[in-house]
């Protein structure tokens, strides 16, 4: 029988609106120690992403016509300056061995999962499928005792 993503996905996800300034985001990230930050509307309908990569290093740092420019993480810019409008997204009824393809393929450390409806309930990271591997070695061992 094949594990769905609802079996392992963090249930508790922070995510925050578009609104918010890039400096309050990266704290909030440091603040709860994660890496990926989903943004939606006031329907919790998924609109974007922001990673603390993107918070570290914006692409348009690399655009700068004057080498001297420093980039500054404060809150004139928002999270929809930067964030990543293009979402890969898992789905609760899809499978562990579709999350472990999607983020390998599209070299994400993280996805927003979306019920039915297409509200986000939860993320799934690479740690949350290495638990779900470990939880699967464990269960074969104890199958050989």
């Amino acid at each position: 029988m094949a594990i769905k993503v609802s079996n392992y996905m963090s249930r508790q996800v922070i995510s925050i609106n578009q609104d918010m300034g890039i400096r309050e985001a990266f704290f909030l990230m440091k603040e709860h120690s994660i890496r990926h930050l989903p943004i939606v509307d006031e329907k919790k309908k998924l609109i974007g992403i922001i990673s603390d990569r993107e918070l570290r290093r914006p692409n348009w740092v690399d655009e700068a016509h004057d080498i001297t420019h420093v980039y500054y993480l404060d809150n004139t810019m928002h999270v929809s300056d930067v964030m990543i409008k293009n979402v890969h997204v898992l789905h609760t009824y899809d499978t562990l061995s579709k999350a472990v393809t999607l983020l390998l393929d599209k070299g994400i450390g993280a996805a927003p999962v979306l019920d039915k409806t297409e509200t986000l309930v939860g993320m799934l990271s690479a740690i949350d499928l290495l638990r779900a591997l470990a939880d699967m070695i464990r269960e074969q061992k104890d199958g050989k005792d």
